[in-house]
């Protein structure tokens, strides 16, 4: 495999804000001093550091170095030894060949008395050869840590420092194999090799026999686990997730008796789940998911775990009778498997975590479920489950969310599910439930942001009272055979971005519906008549509308033509009549089934056909025409006084010219920016709705042109709905400065900010020639060729592993393709990096799914977690990549991206086939390439949050794809 061998972002002193400040000593504040010796090299080590880190604030106006913050001695009668060191997080970069990196290793290895050094979450990309075998502290040295830094190549050799316990390696560029690199290390009892690019087996460690934790995952060695690997008595901890191991898993693994936690997730392990591990008392989680597991599993494997995960695997037979009832036993999760039979009765009381979907079991779901107040998440959906829903489900006061699919369940819908008043999620399409909706339903306004009843038996009328529900976000009603008319109080659900009520049988006209509307409003097969309402055209977001197989009739309105949002308009089978609009390209537009609409282009050529008129009528058109003509210069003149009128007496109100600074502030250092800055020009422009260059969901941008010529992007946000919460002004300042000491091409970073009554407004660089979204969709340019998406990819990557990888990591509250600027067509910059700061969800009028991310984008854990997380910025991510290798939206026909592309790419053969057919015609080593790229994409939208791979690895996936 080709591999990229250097750094991934460009010389930085800093990756994020150092909080040094914050941190306090917890040297000897003893009175004995260091040798000579030590504090010459003390004083040294300072100037070197301070030297390339001014700011890294090293407190040196003690004498005593030992005091100092981040260092730690130990004293023996008059005299100390620096013992240990911590310079993690300070922004330490060093270069190949640097003279620099050379002096302040040298400096490092004359501490002969150092037993612990901490270079965590720096820059470092090579350490000197001399660290490894001249350092004076080589013998003593206890504890190592180089994580989360950029080192690349293959492995030193360690086997000099005999003492070492512990050796974090974790988050670099590390390749090859690991051989005989770690041999001497006998004293060893952590080793962190997770997140690099590792090949080869697994290394065996045989002579580290203390070792307690080993740590492997996230890399790709191959082959099978060791035999031996049982001879490690001591280990605690052992994680070999995401790699690339196979075969089976060895019996000798239960003899590791102090195994407290054991990993095998993500790797491509078959045969049976080893018998051995039930005799390991000490084992607490158990994951092996995501491998090729067979056979039944293991009676009594969860007497003393707590956790287990064995999800995604063929694992077929019954569930055994024992395995849900351990009192220890916490989360199970055995989705997508071949398991059959019923779910036992004996569940464990303390069971928050119940997964079972995506299998073949029957039966009735067991009475003692109400015995399970602490469950939290129930999935029983995709099985065969039979009989009516048992209403001890209710019980479960404390269930976020129900899920029971596409199962056989049948009856009414339990009136006891009302009373679950934490649920956010309740899916119970795709059974035989027949009645009308309970009443009760209607008093889960607080959290219920997803219902979907579709594809049932429910009859009645859809009650007036579902606009209770204010907080849901997505209702589906579709397939069943609800009635009378669609309610008016529909419209007042403010968060409702979906809606689909097809296949049902409601009458009667469409009422407003809610103008939040984005992904989906399907009223298709239906007995609704009446022209399709102007209502519509405030559905500005809206990316799929289906109002086909009803009785509409009318002509098509034009304003659904300038909707930008939508992607699939499907009016076919009803009665319209006239001149079908024009629709942009992107649209897919479905009008067959209307006997009297015309396509634009007949009706022109038809009006081209037609014979000559009657001078009357022609007579009669031009008096109409000259009429409208005048009546139109009198109304014109009238408005044009009006309007001198205001200028002179008044002064023009466009958009909002009264705009009152509260506060205005520099965040960027650069004295460029700070003296070419106008704020008050900046208000001039942001109240002039004509210099708007784009809008997203909670921003508007604005170019502004500064009086000496430099133009700047202003983004406005907006304070609706509580969403943004400042606090104060001194807050906002604080986390804005924060955001502006960063410093990465790849992130649109806050130069100074605009604080009115109800609005901020955000100074940024201008470089804005469009969106990722308007560069591959709106054909910005003719085709987006591979060499640019690749650019893109890499870049979006790029970025966001900086966020990430920040000392207070950033999270993206909105990633998507029309958040990701565009300073050249492969230059990407990621915006709204500060929504995470400044929005607070949970005083939004919906739940975190409606607030958080783009439809297409969001992850499917955020509509019950209620957590932004590094995990759902990498689904994000994710899709954007899947965007760029298939040339499709996020959201296509009202389907996810993210599911098509996951469902046309089980089978290796299928791939290539969901490629984007503009770039896909080339040469077989870029279609290799791109295949290779299509599984990073997977892997970041696989539906279990733990499987996907942290920024980090994805982008060194990405570099190295061939």
């Amino acid at each position: 495999m080709g591999r990229y061998n250097g750094p991934f972002f460009l010389p930085l002193f800093f990756l994020c804000f150092s909080s040094w400040l914050s941190l306090h000593s917890s040297a000897d504040t003893s009175t004995s001093k260091l040798s000579q010796t030590q504090t010459l090299i003390m004083g040294n080590l300072y100037r070197s550091l301070h030297s390339s880190l001014p700011n890294a604030n090293w407190n040196t106006s003690d004498p005593n170095p030992c005091r100092w913050i981040r260092v730690n001695c130990s004293s023996s009668g008059n005299s100390s030894l620096v013992k240990s060191l911590d310079l993690s997080g300070v922004g330490l970069y060093t270069a190949p060949n640097s003279s620099s990196a050379a002096r302040f290793f040298d400096l490092l290895c004359r501490l002969d008395s150092l037993e612990s050094l901490d270079l965590s979450a720096n820059s470092l990309t090579v350490i000197p050869g001399f660290f490894f075998s001249n350092c004076s502290f080589l013998h003593g040295l206890k504890s190592l840590n180089l994580s989360s830094n950029m080192l690349y190549g293959a492995l030193q050799n360690f086997s000099s420092f005999s003492s070492l316990e512990t050796l974090d390696l974790s988050h670099n560029n590390f390749g090859g194999a690991v051989d005989s690199q770690l041999d001497g290390l006998a004293r060893l009892k952590s080793l962190n090799l997770s997140a690099n690019l590792f090949t080869g087996e697994m290394p065996t460690l045989g002579k580290s026999q203390g070792l307690e934790e080993l740590v492997l995952s996230a890399n790709s060695f191959y082959g099978q686990i060791p035999s031996d690997i049982g001879g490690h008595q001591n280990l605690t901890l052992l994680d070999l997730s995401q790699n690339d191991l196979s075969g089976s898993t060895p019996e000798g693994i239960g003899k590791l008796s102090k195994l407290e936690t054991l990993l095998l997730s993500s790797n491509k392990l078959g045969g049976l789940i080893p018998k051995s591990l039930s005799n390991i008392t000490s084992l607490s989680r158990f994951a092996a998911n995501q491998n090729q597991f067979i056979g039944s599993i293991p009676s009594g494997i969860t007497k003393y775990v707590r956790v287990l995960d064995l999800s995604y695997n063929s694992l077929g037979g019954e569930i055994p009778a024992d395995l849900l009832s351990a009192p220890n036993l916490v989360s199970v999760d055995l989705t997508n498997n071949k398991l059959q039979g019923h779910i036992p009765n004996n569940l464990s009381h303390n069971l928050y975590r119940l997964r079972l979907g995506g299998n073949s079991l029957n039966g009735t779901i067991p009475e003692t479920i109400g015995n399970l107040s602490n469950l939290t998440y129930l999935e029983l959906n995709d099985n065969n489950l039979d009989s009516q829903i048992h209403p001890q489900i209710g019980s479960c006061k404390n269930l976020t969310l129900l899920n029971l699919a596409s199962n056989r369940f049948h009856g009414e819908l339990p009136e006891v599910l009302g009373s679950l008043r934490k649920v956010v999620v309740l899916k119970l399409q795709n059974n035989s439930l027949s009645g009308g909706i309970p009443d009760t339903f209607f008093e889960l306004q607080v959290n219920l942001s997803v219902l979907d009843l579709g594809q049932n038996s429910l009859t009645g009328v859809i009650p007036s009272a579902i606009s209770r529900l204010q907080s849901l976000s997505n209702l589906i009603l579709e397939g069943n055979y609800f009635n009378g008319s669609i309610p008016d109080t529909i419209g007042n659900m403010s968060s409702l971005i979906e809606l689909r009520l097809g296949g049902n049988r409601l009458s009667g006209t469409v009422p407003t519906m809610p103008a939040n509307l984005r992904i989906a409003l399907n009223l298709s097969h239906n007995l609704l008549s009446g022209s399709i309402p102007s209502s519509l055209g405030a559905l500005t977001e809206l990316e799929v509308l289906d109002l086909s197989d009803n009785g509409f009739t009318g002509e098509i309105p034009r304003f659904l033509a300038g909707m930008r949002s939508l992607t699939l308009l499907d009016l076919s089978n009803n009665n319209l009549s006239g001149i079908r609009p024009a629709f942009r390209n992107y649209v897919t537009v479905i009008t067959s089934g209307n006997r009297y609409l015309i396509n634009s282009s007949e009706s022109q050529n038809t009006s081209r056909s037609r014979k000559k008129r009657s001078p009357i009528v022609i007579i009669v058109v031009v008096i109409s025409m000259v009429a409208v003509l005048i009546l139109a210069a009198v109304v014109v003149l009238l408005i044009s006084s009006k309007r001198f009128y205001r200028v002179e007496d008044e002064s023009p109100q466009l958009g909002e010219s009264n705009l009152q600074i509260v506060n205005g502030c520099f965040v960027t250092a650069n004295s460029i920016h700070r003296s070419s800055i106008d704020f008050s020009k900046t208000m001039e422009v942001a109240s002039n709705p004509r210099k708007i260059i784009l809008k997203t969901r909670f921003s508007t941008y604005y170019k502004a042109v500064m009086p000496n010529g430099v133009s700047y992007s202003i983004k406005k946000l907006n304070w609706t709905d509580k969403i943004f919460q400042m606090g104060s002004h001194e807050r906002f300042r604080q986390e804005l400065e924060v955001l502006g000491k960063l410093s990465n091409s790849n992130v649109m970073v806050p130069l100074a900010y605009v604080l009115t009554e109800d609005s901020a407004y955000l100074f940024y660089e201008h470089v804005h020639r469009g969106t990722v979204f308007d560069f591959l969709h709106k054909n910005l340019v003719n085709v987006l060729d591979w060499p640019s998406r690749y650019c893109i990819m890499l870049g979006v990557a790029q970025g966001l592993t900086f966020l990430h990888g920040c000392t207070q990591p950033v999270l993206l509250l909105d990633l998507s393709t029309k958040t990701i600027h565009m300073k050249s067509p492969k230059e990407p910059q990621i915006g709204d990096i500060e929504l995470c700061k400044v929005i607070d969800p949970s005083k939004s009028s919906g739940s975190l799914s409606t607030v958080a991310g783009s439809v297409g984008y969001i992850p499917p854990e955020y509509a019950y977690t209620m957590t932004v997380t590094m995990a759902g910025n990498v689904y994000s991510f994710g899709v954007i990549v899947l965007e760029l290798l298939t040339g499709k939206p996020a959201v296509s026909n009202g389907l996810e991206l993210a599911k098509w592309a996951l469902s046309h790419s089980a089978r290796s053969s299928e791939r290539e086939q969901i490629l984007d057919p503009k770039i896909a015609k080339t040469s077989l080593a870029v279609r290799s390439q791109m295949l290779s790229i299509l599984k990073v994409a997977l892997a970041c939208v696989s539906a279990s949050p733990e499987a996907r791979p942290k920024m980090r690895n994805a982008l060194r996936l990405l570099f190295n794809a061939k």
